[in-house]
């Protein structure tokens, strides 16, 4: 009763709170044995687990998640662990109704207070000699009375537990730490989130800034959330936010502002409502361009034929359509566009069925035959666009062809392309794109083609608002000559919105305050504009939104490379690639070098010259080394995500990197293991031998500049006071060091060098 009291009232103090944390680490109370936490490494100390499984269910109703977490244990040592299961809390007492199951027998957990478990955390640190879980001193902790675990068993630990989330402007946020996860001597064979939230209002955006989630949607109020991995390190928390709001169209602001001195960032959410009633969706006009040259024979046509079967299947009353198959010639299903039915989507079935391989590729007069038929069409048009070649016949000039589509282009149509293998022309098929309104998709050689159309397929299935546009009105007295409160906007061109998705736009913003945001847009054939209120903060002394600003720099880098590939080269942008690569630890197949822990460290000169080496491979537009940086930099443009394990999200994902390798070399296709990089909260860490550095300390020279360097060794009192006085996030950049690691980093002003 104590114990539910003290949670209960935990809850009601902390309102304002994000999250408990619900999972947690295994600690070895062996009294004679120094056992650090375990982390994956080729050889595991003989004293050791790792977690086989991860599984989270949670149903949120009204702002109340009730939670269980499955956590599997395996003792990977050659002898017996006595044990308890331990889990920090950063947020004290926001759990409720908490029950533990060890292999479904029940044990108390004790629920201690910050000022307690700071010295458990402590002694743990100090016996074991590892500074692993400094990152929770100053927090609370629940703690289990000691169990067994023999050798190579196994143990499940079960928790259930409530949880009242935090709830600002309409936005719900769920957070599930996921940091003890690391603590593990081998990947994790399987991680699973099933998060079903039930609403009393109409729900808009569900959006996870961590994680590439499923979100399945049968109406308005309701939705599950789902993720899995396997084989995987997390290298991030799992965040999930929603909003609520009435009417077609629902908006939300997140921002984040590190220091007063310089632009904050902010994150826009903005999705339409979900209609129940098919008749009441805006009817669309399709057409499916379909390269049937002889490159394409075998597989890759009978994927091309699925997926253009898909897409017709799920066309809906209302809509119209058209085939345009080409190889040296080009062929149509009708001469114009046709209106949607069961007799002609069955004649078009027929049209796709008698499509087979041969000839040359003729883009040129296949986009000129195309895009003229959306002339006059009401409703938005969009064209889907599969090459897996280059232009061999007609007009073969990269220009000339984006010159002319522009030309025959009628109106907004969005042009979504597919390139197939690494022989596609890449830089054209992201010139088309660019002047089309549209986006391009790569397909490797190795993986299914129709899964990539019918993907893409469905989130464009459903338009509800087009020619979207956003303006911002600030509360503020400006001149004109002041510019734009808001600024590099990502994405550049608004791209519509569609039932089920929404607009994840990302910026930057010069003044604070109050603002309107405007949404405005064609909704049912008719202009409509919708604004919401949004608040842009002054300053973010804590960094739980700070994942906005690493989502604005991955898309920040992306639109330099695409300036880059599509313009030329340019010393500025090369200058600020390398700068926001260095500061965020966002690695590019550019700024590989930054992995390098047997390098020097190299001065600002010379990581332009080797970036601006490197950038001299855009110049390739096919091959493997053109299909690979173009792929990579439309990833980082459309990226929706600010974790490296949320970044990979094909098949060619390499596994166990858990968020480390988010680049890909485009010689050999090879992921890049950016095993010298880590990424600790916002901070990036650089490991130079055995020494890992801060952006900002790397040019320090540990023995030319010892005035200005602070010495501590690592479990000694003046250490567990510069614990003390240190922030959480300042203590995470301790707790990620391991044995025979040293840190220099700068905390407050002074660089101190740890060892």
């Amino acid at each position: 009763m104590k114990l539910r009291l003290f949670a209960i009232l935990g809850i009601l103090a902390g309102l304002c709170q994000s999250a408990a944390f619900a999972q947690g680490v295994l600690i070895v109370t062996d009294a004679d044995r120094i056992i650090p936490l375990p982390r994956p490494t080729p050889q595991p100390p003989e004293a050791s687990y790792c977690i086989k499984e991860i599984g989270v269910n949670a149903n949120i109703t009204s702002q109340v998640a009730r939670v269980q977490v499955s956590q599997s244990f395996v003792n990977t040592g050659s002898s017996q662990l006595e044990v308890q299961f331990v889990f920090p809390l950063p947020y004290d007492g926001a759990i409720d109704q908490l029950t533990l199951m060890v292999d479904g027998k029940e044990y108390p957990a004790e629920l201690m207070p910050a000022d307690k478990a700071r010295g458990i955390y402590e002694a743990i640190v100090r016996k074991n000699r590892d500074p692993a879980l400094l990152e929770w001193v100053g927090t609370g902790m629940f703690q289990t009375s000691v169990f067994p675990v023999p050798p190579g068993a196994e143990r499940k630990v079960t928790l259930n537990y409530t949880q009242l989330l935090r709830q600002s402007q309409r936005l719900t946020d769920f957070l599930f730490p996921l940091s003890t996860a690391k603590y593990t001597s081998k990947p994790i064979e399987r991680l699973s989130f099933r998060v079903a939230i039930e609403s009393a209002a109409p729900m808009k955006s569900i959006y996870s800034p961590t994680h590439a989630v499923n979100v399945e949607r049968p109406d308005d109020r309701h939705a599950v959330v789902t993720y899995e991995a396997t084989q995987q390190i997390p290298g991030s928390d799992f965040r999930l936010f929603y909003d609520i709001a009435e009417g077609p169209v629902g908006a939300s602001v997140v921002s984040f502002r590190p220091t007063t001195e310089d632009d904050g960032y902010f994150l826009l959410l903005a999705s339409p409502q979900i209609k129940a009633e098919a008749e009441d969706r805006t009817a669309k006009n399709v057409v499916f361009v379909l390269d049937r040259s002889g490159s394409m024979e075998g597989k890759k046509i009978e994927q091309a034929r699925e997926a253009l079967i898909f897409v017709l299947n799920n066309l809906r009353e209302g809509d119209r359509f058209n085939i345009v198959a080409y190889d040296s010639s080009v062929e149509s299903f009708r001469p114009e566009l046709q209106p949607w039915n069961e007799e002609t989507r069955a004649a078009a079935v027929g049209f796709v069925n008698g499509i087979y391989a041969g000839g040359g590729t003729n883009i040129d007069q296949a986009l000129g035959t195309a895009l003229p038929q959306f002339k006059d069409a009401e409703g938005p048009g969009y064209m889907l666009f599969l090459t897996d070649g280059l232009p061999t016949v007609g007009e073969t000039n990269e220009a000339k062809i984006v010159a002319a589509s522009k030309q025959a282009n009628p109106g907004k149509v969005r042009m979504i392309n597919f390139g197939v293998g690494f022989d596609v022309n890449s830089r054209l098929l992201d010139r088309l794109a660019r002047e089309h309104f549209g986006q391009s998709e790569y397909v490797r050689p190795d993986e299914n083609l129709e899964v990539h159309v019918s993907r893409l397929y469905k989130k464009i299935s459903a338009p509800a608002m087009t020619d979207v546009t956003v303006a911002f009105d600030f509360d503020l007295p400006r001149n004109a000559e002041d510019g734009p409160v808001v600024h590099r906007i990502y994405p550049k061109q608004t791209p519509d919105l569609f039932e089920g998705e929404q607009l994840v736009l990302v910026g930057r913003y010069r003044a604070s305050g109050n603002a309107k945001v405007t949404i405005s847009g064609t909704l049912n054939g008719q202009p409509h504009s919708f604004d919401f209120p949004a608040q842009f903060t002054p300053h973010s002394p804590e960094t739980t939104h700070g994942f906005v600003e690493k989502l604005w720099a991955m898309r920040r880098i992306g639109e330099i490379i695409d300036e880059l590939d599509l313009s030329g080269q340019n010393e500025e942008l090369v200058k600020e690639l390398v700068a926001l690569s260095t500061r965020h630890g966002i690695l590019t197949p550019y700024t590989s070098f930054l992995a390098d822990d047997t390098a020097r460290p190299l001065a600002a000169g010379e990581r332009f010259d080797r970036a601006n080496e490197s950038l001299s491979n855009l110049s390739a537009a096919e091959g493997r080394r053109g299909f690979s940086q173009r792929e990579f930099k439309n990833r980082l443009q459309q990226s929706e995500q600010a974790a490296g394990d949320a970044f990979f999200t094909s098949p060619a994902a390499p596994a166990g990197v858990g968020g480390r390798a988010i680049a890909r070399d485009f010689e050999t296709d090879e992921a890049i293991d950016s095993g010298g990089i880590k990424a600790i909260g916002n901070q990036s860490l650089y490991r130079r031998g055995v020494l890992w550095v801060t952006p900002e300390t790397e040019q320090i020279d540990l023995e030319k500049d010892q005035a200005l360097i602070t010495v501590i060794e690592r479990f000694t009192p003046e250490y567990f006071e510069l614990v003390a006085a240190n922030t959480a996030e300042e203590n995470r950049l301790l707790s990620s060091q391991q044995e025979s690691e040293e840190l220099l980093v700068n905390l407050r002003g002074q660089v101190y060098h740890i060892k």
